[in-house]
């Protein structure tokens, strides 16, 4: 009987690339020959209404891409698809597991999977080791000074900076480890049809970092009409850029760009700390308590970028087309729901994590919710922005407007949804009402 092989197994996860990775580095520092795997997990994949979803192509690229980098070495990524459980029992038998790797994953679904799978190799005798990597600071990193977590981002972007040395950007010297790698003879990727998905239209490339836009990103930034943005926020949901290259970048180039890194840790940080926004409940309780109105046929009309107001349905409109859209509008478009519709924040939330490329949750919940002024530090509810205004002052050539929408000022494009004034209204008289109750 052949003897299987001893590998220590690293599982990529959120973050496909090999470069300053540190779940990565520690496996090759193991004394094993590193298995790399990566697991198309169907418990993911069967919740995507899509076949199409563009993320799952993103996806399929980026270890694509892994895979190929890994044969310079002369190992392969060993990829499966199919229930984890089932996934890690199959690799035990047909490997002599000494150790698994892999990086942190702090939303829900991830760490009841993480929970599962540790208990499972730990009846096996396999330890399995979690490190930190796709954020800065994580879990009880950055507190206040009564030693709980900060609920505004203004004073934990402060101690965020204040604790930040070289060690938490010092990158990972993965390189000078790799050759412990799993010598491999090339293995074969399930194809996006093996896995159950079809062809998306997606231009997946390393990213390339653009510093001269990164210097300017503060006087750009929102204006959608222009490249005013870096739109890295893909490869960092999915970790083919690492954050810590990110954040020297950032306090080198543009403080206002580094904010934005941190606004993301500081999302991280709450989801980690009040985990009951994972449950569809507000931050603060006070505002499950609105009626929401939640017109369906308005919603729809929202979704499908035909409300008659031209910046929101802009926005919309891209989002559709492309599985992007600019941040500024996304706070115009989600304002436009929750305040003018008066349609539940949640819808909008759910929309946005079915079309987005960069969907991350906490970072899609914490946009929500401060939009709908029922999150940490969030707008407060009376703030309502006006979309003439807005459009007045972020694209008042309507550049954006006319690139999205070639009907406008046609007869074609429908007339508005509501009256902004009488809308604006009606939303704080519920949401008076509501907080009162409260």
């Amino acid at each position: 009987m052949k003897k299987k092989s001893e590998v220590a197994v690293f599982w990529f996860r959120r973050d496909l690339r090999v470069e300053d990775n540190a779940g990565l580095y520690h496996a090759l520092k193991s004394g094993y020959p590193v298995l790399p795997l990566f697991i198309f997990d169907e418990t993911i994949l069967n919740q995507l209404e899509d076949r199409k979803d563009r993320r799952v192509a993103f996806i399929h690229s980026a270890v694509e891409a892994v895979h190929h980098e890994l044969a310079t070495f002369d190992s392969s990524l060993f990829v499966k698809s199919g229930e984890v459980n089932q996934i890690w029992k199959e690799i035990a038998a047909e490997f002599d597991v000494k150790e698994v790797y892999t990086n942190h994953d702090y939303e829900l679904y991830a760490q009841k999977r993480d929970k599962q799978v540790g208990q499972m190799l730990n009846e096996l005798g396999i330890p399995f080791y979690t490190f930190k990597d796709q954020v800065i600071f994580e879990k009880n990193e950055i507190l206040n000074n009564n030693g709980g977590p900060y609920t505004v981002f203004t004073p934990y972007s402060r101690k965020w900076k204040e604790k930040l040395n070289d060690f938490f950007l010092k990158p990972y010297p993965v390189h000078q480890y790799i050759r412990q790698l799993l010598k491999l003879e090339p293995l074969e990727i399930p194809s996006l049809a093996a896995i159950g998905f079809e062809s998306a239209t997606v231009d997946f490339k390393r990213p390339v970092l653009d510093e001269e836009l990164i210097s300017e990103y503060h006087l750009k930034r929102d204006i959608p009409s222009v490249k005013g943005t870096s739109q890295l926020s893909v490869h960092l949901r999915f970790g083919t850029i690492s954050i810590r290259k990110l954040a020297s970048l950032g306090l080198k180039l543009n403080e206002t760009w580094l904010n934005e890194l941190i606004w993301r840790d500081f999302y991280m940080n709450i989801l980690w700390h009040f985990p009951h926004i994972n449950e569809g409940r507000s931050f603060k309780k006070d505002y499950d308590n609105i009626k929401w109105r939640n017109n369906t046929e308005e919603f729809e009309r929202w979704c499908n970028g035909t409300t008659g107001f031209p910046i929101v349905d802009a926005g919309m409109r891209e989002l559709n087309a492309t599985g992007f859209m600019h941040n500024r509008v996304r706070m115009i478009t989600a304002s436009f729901l929750c305040k003018d519709l008066l349609i539940d924040w949640r819808w909008g939330e759910a929309y946005f994590a079915n079309k987005l490329m960069d969907f991350d949750f906490s970072a899609n919940n914490g946009g929500w919710q401060w939009a709908s002024g029922s999150g940490c530090d969030a707008a407060p509810y009376f703030r309502i922005f006006n979309p003439d205004a807005q459009t007045q002052k972020f694209d008042k050539d309507l550049k954006y407007i006319r690139k999205w929408i070639p009907e406008y000022g046609t007869p074609d494009y429908p007339q508005p949804v509501v009256d902004h004034k009488t809308a604006r209204d009606r939303t704080l008289a519920a949401y008076k009402k509501a907080l009162e109750k409260g």
